[in-house]
């Protein structure tokens, strides 16, 4: 009994290293990708968790307490991660964190609880999705409320009562992740009384596992399996978009209607090569929206734009004149741009040691790009302010491929308070992306990084800035 209760211990602390060397390789930002899978706070959180993890077990003492189970968390720990390893997995915002509860259901329910525990707060398929993991033998799990467990159906209330309460994390799915399967009983019980529905997205990794060395350099390899898992979801808001009244009120008005003059020659003598043939790669929105339902059209692969991005697109630094801002005389450079210079010079660098056209087109091809209307109205005074002629010319080709929407930001984003970091018109352009489930394209990394400390989870996607030169 104690050699099994030792072996117990060790492996279950082998299984500690294991996991936290697993998310330091596979959640973190890497010298060979610019994306960061994991936040370092979102990562801090779980490394703690792993930490306090292994030195609980670390504590246990190895011999005696023979009758004594020992209740150890790490495989929860290995499923919340193995499912932060999904590549359909995104935004991470929140994990292993509570949520509040709204005041009407704490004075209703529990006085204790001060809020419910969601294991991921990310983004699926272009929606804000919380994700409950269970990982205990499904035997053990029950549907109602007993003196030794909450149930299955208390626990689904809370997170449904914090889900509808939430004006900002409110969730369009809530996914239920069973490492270890669940009975058929409580699975039609879900069905039944929550309207649940099996998972659809299919999980890509089957096994989790990891090595020890053993002496003579054999190696060890412990795996653990999840085919016996099964995942559960429920729709918080079964329409998916908040309200299609605005849809509905868009018109031919805010759809350009002159595109053919991008692909003549001399048009793109002029304009340049890598921003005709971006503009040639993205999708266009059907002339007539009369033509194509509302949700047709929000089914397609859209990318909203802010203003940096647009700027990005036109300037002439990404446009072919970086040489000739790097080979001019720096006093003209300097009295040209003043107190931006240093900023010009390090967008010149970046840009002749990696442009950024090649790169947005492939991102972009076979996307509509949008904006919303307070975009438009400020990129076209900056450029008619700082822009040159070939950037003018450019903003007028970009303006008429892109689709232009009335500012329609979404519930969660307005909810949150207006401060320095969080303006107001930020709110309203990156609101109208999420509105509209399309993520925005943005070299505004200040607001990003406000909106995530949050708890929110929002689709964004960056880019390298740049600035009007005059070209």
């Amino acid at each position: 009994m104690a050699d099994s209760r030792r072996e117990e211990i060790e492996t279950a602390k082998k299984r500690c290293v294991a996991l936290s060397d697993r998310i330091h390789l596979h959640l973190s930002s890497s010298s060979n990708s610019k994306k960061r899978v994991l936040s370092d706070s979102c990562k801090q959180t779980l490394l703690r968790l792993v930490n306090s993890e292994l030195k609980f077990l670390s504590r246990l003492p190895s011999q005696g307490f023979d009758d004594f189970k020992i209740s150890v968390n790490i495989g929860y720990l290995e499923s919340v991660v193995y499912i932060l390893q999904q590549p359909f997995i995104g935004g991470v915002s929140r994990v292993c964190k509570s949520i509040p509860l709204s005041s009407e259901y704490e004075k209703k329910g529990d006085s204790h609880s001060k809020g419910v525990h969601i294991d991921i707060v990310c983004t699926l398929d272009r929606s804000p999705v919380w994700f409950i993991v269970s990982d205990r033998n499904p035997k053990y799990i029950s549907w109602s409320e007993s003196h030794k467990n909450k149930g299955l159906k208390s626990r689904i209330e809370k997170v449904l009562a914090a889900a509808l309460s939430s004006s900002t994390l409110k969730p369009a799915l809530i996914v239920m992740f069973f490492s270890h399967g669940l009975d058929d009983v409580i699975c039609k019980k879900l069905v039944d009384e929550f309207g649940a529905s099996e998972f659809g997205t299919v999980f890509s990794l089957v096994d989790s596992e990891f090595c020890e060395e053993l002496d003579g350099g054999w190696v060890n390899l412990i795996s653990r399996s999840y085919q016996m898992a099964r995942a559960f979801q429920i729709k918080v808001d079964r329409l998916g978009i908040e309200d299609f009244s605005l849809c509905e009120k868009l018109s031919d008005h805010y759809i350009p209607q002159s595109r053919s003059v991008l692909h003549r020659s001399q048009t793109q003598s002029i304009l340049g090569d890598g921003f005709c043939t971006l503009l040639s790669r993205m999708k266009l929105v059907p002339l007539q929206l009369d033509a194509a339902k509302p949700s047709v059209l929000l089914g397609e692969e859209m990318v909203n734009f802010d203003t940096t991005a647009l700027i990005a697109l036109v300037s002439g630094i990404s446009n072919g004149a970086a040489e000739n801002l790097l080979t001019a005389p720096e006093d003209e450079m300097r009295n040209r741009f003043k107190g931006n210079f240093e900023f010009v010079i390090a967008q010149v660098m970046s840009e002749l040691e990696d442009p950024i056209l090649g790169g947005l087109t492939c991102l972009l091809s076979e996307k509509i790009g949008m904006i919303c209307e307070s975009v438009r109205l400020e990129f076209k005074e900056l450029v008619s302010m700082c822009g040159g002629t070939n950037e003018k010319l450019r903003a007028d080709r970009l303006l008429e491929c892109f689709w232009v929407v009335p500012d329609s930001p979404s519930t969660r984003l307005m909810g949150l308070p207006t401060t320095r970091k969080i303006a107001l018109k930020n709110k309203i352009v990156f609101g109208t992306g999420d509105y509209w489930l399309a993520p925005t394209l943005t070299a505004n990394m200040g607001f990003v990084r406000a909106i995530s400390q949050t708890g929110m989870s929002l689709l964004t996607l960056e880019h390298r800035p740049r600035a009007l030169t005059g070209d």
